[in-house]
């Protein structure tokens, strides 16, 4: 028989593990919760660099391994600012959560993961989101021209500009998007699911069978 080398944490082991950090982190901590299996902390946004020095240091999550970002656009703080943690020596995760506003900078934690400026810098290039700390602040996956933030929910599937490359100038060029023909309105709905109009052709059946 197969052994299990390896089974996810019992909610009461993840109840506890979340009561010890809550406890450390103290007022830094915004609240604590357990989601899909996950320990999530929510923390001031003007303390996130000491609470990750904090789990860092003290509490062996040696490893920063992503900083992600989502959008609420209803909220006054709309940008959550989310940085996943790996802990090796007891091979168990958390994420730590901020919030931002368009004009309201996160500090950044360059100081406690050198990795952590590409990953910032992507936040910042998808979300808009500020760093502020960051030394190194500026696109990394649009180009320099980019015009917005793609993973803003208010952001335009077509994008603001295109890229191309012109045979007349002989270089790349930047054009404002221009759609091929106006946007039509379809409503999807199967002639077979009773539709209230009639589609072409549709009066011949009329006359069948008399």
């Amino acid at each position: 028989m197969a052994k299990v080398l390896h089974s996810a944490p019992k909610i009461a082991q993840i109840d506890g593990i979340a009561d010890r950090l809550a406890t450390a982190l103290g007022d830094m901590l915004i609240h604590a919760k357990e989601e899909h299996g996950e320990i999530v902390l929510s923390v001031v946004r003007e303390n996130v660099e000491d609470a990750l020095r904090l789990l860092r240091d003290e509490h062996e999550y040696q490893q920063l391994m992503e900083i992600a970002g989502a959008d609420y656009p209803n909220r006054e703080e709309r940008f959550d600012v989310v940085y996943m943690l790996l802990s090796v020596t007891r091979n168990h995760r958390i994420m730590v959560k901020c919030r931002a506003a368009e004009n309201t900078p996160v500090p950044t934690v360059t100081t406690l993961w050198p990795n952590a400026g590409w990953l910032e810098r992507e936040v910042f290039d998808m979300y808009g989101v500020l760093f502020d700390g960051n030394t190194d602040l500026r696109r990394i996956l649009t180009d320099y021209g980019f015009e917005g933030h793609p993973f803003r929910k208010d952001f335009p599937l077509t994008g603001y500009q295109e890229l191309r490359y012109s045979e007349e100038e002989k270089r790349v060029v930047y054009e404002p998007v221009e759609l091929a023909q106006d946007l039509r309105q379809f409503d999807f709905m199967s002639p077979w699911e009773g539709a209230k109009y009639v589609l072409p052709g549709d009066e011949k059946a009329e006359g069948e069978g008399k």
